[in-house]
């Protein structure tokens, strides 16, 4: 038995082909350097700034308390981010996809119909909650922190600081509408620069101060802890800093193998990290007026404009990527029946998650603009950027354990020593994080209570609507049984019914025979299969069934589509027709017919009601359907009933 069998830890057999010990290409290794380490690589601009900032600590700047602090830090990185993401959590992909939904969409796949289904979807809407909050303000915070940079060789700039930011974040979300593909060469080779210039910013500073090298003994933290453990309790609040964007390690993974990740981390970001720390506690120990802002004093006057430019475009990268990944976990949660659908455009041709979500995308620039004017400095805006960060973090170290135990089957002595490291140091950094409560920290909560109402109102309506009209629609081997040629007439017409459930009659199918008395010559019932993965398998991506009936046959075409899938109707029927037998019909002479359920509520509305309200809101505002299974607007008839609910 390997050593991993002694522990009693299962080796996962989720992993997508070629992604286990394959080696990384240079090239991915770098373009994970842009994507997946924009945000975590930026903490450096802020996180030892607000952590030796009097507002948040009362801790006196001193060699022994800088040691604790740094020792606080590094082991904060490497507990959470090398051994809970890169070493474990990362090896949980849902067939290459990874982020909070994608691993509810993996345990929900993984545990049909086990009580904790409920649980677990919960605990995903929370933190996709908490991760909008974050998409507000990691853009705020990022490009806020880099432009103050030119406050230290300039201190008459401090007045242009917003302004700017405000210029710089207008133009990142007008060109989100063109995609990351255009661009997104150039990220992976400006933060590598990044990367060396953090590191080569600190090793001055380390050898001038090399007793700071004493700070990679953790006995440093826990002295730190007993010497003032009120104020280092404080403290964990911004320590929590130095690890945003870790999430972005798990939740990038469909773009990138798990090797690729690996290496980037520990060839390239964890030594630039642990120097640039290194290096401003060297310098404040040195400088202790330096603890203003730490990163940008350690450059040389000549160098600090520069250095602001390369700030501000490593910001950029880190707010583009979690835009990306709030327009991600979007297209999931829709898919999910967490939130309405949505308008949504593919950017790239050869990356399916690669997408903009225009309602979100204006709904963040709105929300990230008022967060900077509302806060106006980084120092400012720290208060209320942790507790999404660990909020999010505990969460997923939940559904980690989740599957950790019920699908690998740990032993329970390991999930023990889980939870007794990384588990209640995540508990603590939260507890820490919720004192900053009345400064800011009410920000994510407020952001995520919003998103949360949104997500369980949509899906408790959603039920309850689909429910109801299952009892509308009839069976659909009855309906097809009492077809004849006497009580309705043919149409010369290929006609497309798109209709999800496969028990039930299309409405507009229905209202054909109905109230028209007319039957399509030739009917092709399509149905989305939603599958709980990002990617379904080709080899049984189409199945054709056909149901006789006195009128001939009716075909029905299931399509099984993953979360990251397109949804073009049209598209996937040319593509069926050349998989299946049988499937012939004249493409461009189709009629698609949608059936609608128009509803209506069934009492005066009243503020008691403000949930119905809201839901019949969000109905009303999807997104067009049309649009959203691409079909052509003038092959397209609308059809259904009305619903009073």
């Amino acid at each position: 038995m390997n050593g991993l069998g002694r522990l009693g830890l299962r080796a996962p057999r989720l992993l997508r082909a070629g992604q286990r010990g394959a080696p990384a290409r240079p090239m991915l290794v770098v373009g994970a350097l842009g994507v997946v380490f924009g945000d975590i690589g930026t903490s450096p601009l802020y996180a030892l700034h607000t952590a030796f900032s009097m507002r948040h600590n009362a801790v006196e700047v001193t060699p022994h308390n800088v040691y604790g602090i740094i020792s606080m830090v590094l082991w904060t990185i490497t507990a959470i981010v090398t051994v809970k993401y890169v070493l474990l959590v990362i090896r949980a992909d849902n067939d290459g996809e990874g982020g909070i939904l994608a691993l509810v969409a993996l345990l929900r796949r993984r545990l049909p119909g086990h009580r904790i289904g409920a649980m677990v979807t919960i605990i995903g809407i929370l933190g996709a909650a908490l991760f909008f909050g974050d998409a507000v303000i990691t853009p705020a915070i990022s490009v806020l922190s880099a432009v103050e940079g030119l406050t230290v060789s300039a201190p008459g700039l401090e007045s242009a600081v917003v302004p700017l930011t405000v210029a710089i974040l207008i133009a990142l979300f007008l060109v989100q509408p063109y995609g990351t593909t255009r661009v997104s060469g150039a990220f992976g080779p400006i933060m590598v620069v990044w990367f060396v210039a953090l590191a080569l910013l600190g090793v001055p500073q380390i050898v001038a101060h090399p007793e700071i090298l004493t700070s990679l003994s953790p006995h440093w933290a826990f002295d730190l802890l007993l010497r003032h453990p009120f104020e280092a309790f404080v403290l964990l609040g911004a320590v929590v800093l130095t690890v945003t964007g870790a999430e972005a390690l798990y939740a990038d993974l469909g773009h990138f193998s798990a090797s690729a990740i690996r290496r980037a981390w520990f060839l390239v970001v964890l030594p630039a990290l642990t120097l640039v720390y290194l290096g401003q506690g060297a310098l404040v120990i040195s400088h202790p007026d330096a603890v203003g802002n730490p990163l940008f004093h350690l450059a040389p006057d000549v160098l600090q404009v520069p250095l602001v430019v390369l700030a501000t475009a490593a910001t950029i990268i880190a707010s583009q990527a979690v835009i990306s990944g709030a327009f991600s976990i979007a297209h999931q949660a829709v898919r999910l029946s967490l939130l309405p659908r949505l308008a949504m455009r593919y950017t790239s041709r050869r990356r399916a998650g690669e997408i903009y979500v225009p309602a979100l995308n204006w709904l963040l620039f709105v929300a990230v603009l008022a967060v900077v004017l509302l806060f106006g400095s980084s120092e400012s805006l720290a208060s209320a950027y942790g507790f999404a960060v660990t909020g999010t973090l505990v969460l997923e170290s939940l559904l980690f354990m989740v599957l950790a135990v019920s699908v690998w089957h740990w032993r329970w002595p390991v999930v023990a020593l889980y939870v007794a490291t990384v588990g209640t140091l995540e508990l603590v950094l939260l507890a820490a994080n919720a004192t900053k409560l009345p400064e800011g920290g009410w920000l994510p909560v407020l952001l995520a209570a919003a998103v949360v109402v949104v997500m369980t109102c949509w899906r408790r309506g959603h039920a309850t609507v689909a429910s109801a009209r299952r009892q509308l629609e009839r069976p659909l081997d009855d309906f097809l049984a009492c077809l004849n040629e006497e009580s309705v007439q043919r149409s010369p017409q290929v006609a497309v019914f798109p209709h999800s459930d496969p028990d039930t009659t299309p409405l507009a199918l229905v209202s054909c025979v109905s109230d028209l008395k007319i039957f399509p010559e030739q009917v092709i019932l399509v149905r989305l299969e939603h599958r709980n993965v990002p990617r379904a398998r080709s080899a049984d991506k189409y199945r054709m069934d056909t149901f006789a009936t006195p009128l001939g046959e009716v075909v029905r075409v299931t399509v099984r589509v993953g979360f990251t899938e397109s949804q073009n109707i049209p598209l996937h029927l040319a593509r069926a027709s050349q998989r299946l037998d049988g499937l012939t019909f004249a493409h461009e002479e189709a009629t698609f017919f949608l059936s609608v359920l128009a509803l209506r509520p069934a009492r005066p509305p009243g503020f008691r009601h403000w949930r119905e309200r809201l839901f019949l809101a969000m109905e009303k505002n999807q997104a067009n359907r049309t649009e959203v299974f691409h079909l052509p607007p003038d092959r397209t008839v609308v059809m259904g009933e009305v619903l009073h609910i």
